[in-house]
């Protein structure tokens, strides 16, 4: 395989979409060749790093019944404890430019939880990395390999799932189902995978890997929490781990957009005028004017100040109206005694990214936080689901609505701050989110770091396992309007096998949005509570001209909120 000349494991996402969804990249077009003779010997591969495999591809797939057995010298795949696995098909596909070649691995875990596992055939060096789903998942995100110049190098094994069903809403009638999204998926893949691995190669995975942002952030939490054996690092980005209260959230988003008659308050032609404001009113609040916001906590933008002229509405201001929604916005939930039910709103600087996700950009188009909160309210959020008439327009922002919500919750949140075990295992956690992140409010994720600190011994103690890095200016998972371009892979196998734990991340901004282009802006972004500040000489867009700085006074991380018992410990 070609060398990368770039050591960045780079997620993209073109445009908001309905659904909190990440995109890990796409491979080029996969052509089937038949399996190649296994000329390398053991002692060569060990040699040079990589290790081969010890069967044919093709010999993995199987259809075991009573009257049928796997191929000799291939395991029954169904027999696996916890993790009965049928495999569909195991076929090589050629290398290209950007991939290796490889034996894709398709198939099943019980009751129906669809797995791809991608197997290289020359470039493996005994590493796996498992990639995390985004929205309600329902499909397997085929998963790309991370690029070859890693240091320490070489290929990975990488596998993704459904998370145990196909499309979105109703599949959640299930209680199985619902387990399987909630958490089982992801740890029975890990088995079979590792299980398909140790076959295929001879010898089991010397380490493991899970990354994932948004869902796949929440399941990697999940992982930490309830199966801390699994992985040896895991990459969490903006994670959804408070899932229940996260869709009060969405719900509460997309109904302080509507009027009584269900037509849209605040419109996209307003959105450019309103982050200019805000760029304006908090931009130099860091001690730099840069054209981002280093926390947007330390904001304290009126939306008032745009009110329109009486008798008038243009791009440049807002109506009435629409400084209502935009409190409300900006706020999140409350209930009639201003209790947040969500520890946090919009954050300052997110608003170019309302467009699609609270804001409809067309008239009757749904909003992704509409469309998510509806499925989870009608399909995954009580034990008796309501009546197909049932509304986001239904749901109670009152404590009452909140307690309901939580019998079931404790199936999709992960905020236990318990990660003794994972620490014991020796296991490395990196958590990430963007400050202008628009489809889960950032706060939270420094409020469970927060809770994890208390648990564990006090920051200094966490950072030995776990460290949480703020980017500044990026929107859910990518994009934003600065450096948004970054690796944690490379850092995080650092800190696993070489015990290299990272001080900083260096973001990159570009000139078209993806690594591709010629580069505008390098920024670090340092170990939270660390924020970047500038030394006071060279070019503010070199990453080398900033230093990490303590904030002081440091904001406080622990929200008061209706929920704040969703982090103590199971032991608490």
């Amino acid at each position: 395989m070609a060398r990368s000349n770039r050591s960045m494991f780079v997620v993209r996402a073109a445009s908001v979409v309905a659904g909190i969804a990440l995109l890990f990249g796409t491979i080029g077009a996969n052509a089937a060749v038949e399996d190649p003779s296994v000329t390398q010997a053991p002692e060569l591969a060990a040699a040079t790093g990589t290790i081969a495999p010890a069967l044919p591809c093709a010999s993995l797939g199987q259809f075991p019944t009573l009257e049928t057995e796997p191929q000799a010298g291939v395991p029954n795949f169904l027999d696996l404890p916890d993790a009965p696995t049928e495999i569909s098909s195991a076929s090589v596909v050629a290398a290209t430019a950007q991939t290796p070649e490889y034996c894709d691995v398709q198939g099943t875990i019980a009751p129906q939880i669809g797995f791809e596992l991608k197997l290289p055939t020359t470039t493996y060096e005994g590493r796996y990395m498992q990639m995390g789903c985004g929205g309600e998942c329902g499909r397997i995100g085929s998963p790309g390999f991370p690029p070859c110049d890693l240091q320490p190098g070489g290929n990975f094994a990488v596998a993704a799932t459904n998370d145990g069903h196909t499309g979105a809403g109703v599949w959640a009638v299930d209680d199985q189902l619902r387990v399987d999204f909630a958490y089982r998926a992801v740890h029975v893949l890990s088995i079979a995978a590792k299980a398909i691995i140790t076959a295929y190669y001879g010898a089991a995975p010397q380490h493991a890997y899970f990354n994932g942002c948004s869902e796949g952030g929440r399941e990697g939490l999940e992982e930490a929490q309830r199966y801390p054996d699994d992985f040896n690092g895991i990459a969490a980005g903006a994670p959804a781990s408070i899932w229940a209260p996260l869709e009060i959230f969405q719900a509460w988003e997309a109904r302080a957009n509507v009027d009584a008659h269900g037509h849209p308050i605040l419109t996209p032609d307003k959105l450019p005028a309103l982050h200019d404001a805000v760029l304006a009113a908090c931009d130099g609040l860091d001690g730099l004017v840069d054209g981002q916001i280093n926390d947007p906590r330390a904001c304290h933008f009126d939306p008032g100040s745009l009110l329109c002229p009486s008798g008038t509405d243009t791009p440049s201001c807002l109506t009435a109206a629409q400084v209502e929604a935009v409190r409300k916005i900006y706020s999140g939930p409350v209930d009639s005694q201003g209790r947040l039910m969500y520890p946090g709103g919009e954050p300052y600087g997110s608003e170019l990214a309302w467009a699609g996700w609270m804001v409809q950009v067309a008239p009757g188009i749904t909003t992704a936080a509409e469309s998510l909160a509806t499925d989870y309210f009608k399909f995954m959020a009580f034990r008796t689901n309501p009546p197909p008439s049932y509304s986001i327009l239904d749901f109670p922002f009152t404590e009452q609505g909140f307690d309901s919500t939580r019998p079931l919750g404790q199936l999709y949140d992960a905020t236990n701050p318990d990660l003794r075990a994972f620490r014991n295992h020796g296991g490395k956690l990196i958590i990430w989110q963007g400050w202008a992140d628009q489809a889960i409010p950032p706060t939270g994720t420094p409020d469970y770091y927060d809770a994890v600190q208390d648990r564990m011994g006090g920051l200094a103690a966490t950072q030995q396992f776990a460290r949480l890095f703020m980017f500044p200016s990026m929107y859910h998972c990518a994009g934003g309007y600065g450096p948004d371009i970054f690796d944690v892979i490379d850092p995080l196998v650092h800190w696993v096998e070489l015990g290299q734990a990272p001080d900083k991340i260096v973001a990159t901004e570009t000139s078209n949005g993806q690594a591709t282009g010629s580069v505008v802006r390098t920024r670090p972004v340092f170990t939270f509570p660390e924020q970047a500040k500038y030394s006071g000489s060279g070019s503010i867009d070199e990453a080398a001209n900033f230093v990490g700085v303590t904030p002081s006074p440091r904001p406080d991380d622990d929200v008061k909120w209706l929920g704040q018992d969703l982090f103590k410990g199971t032991d608490e």
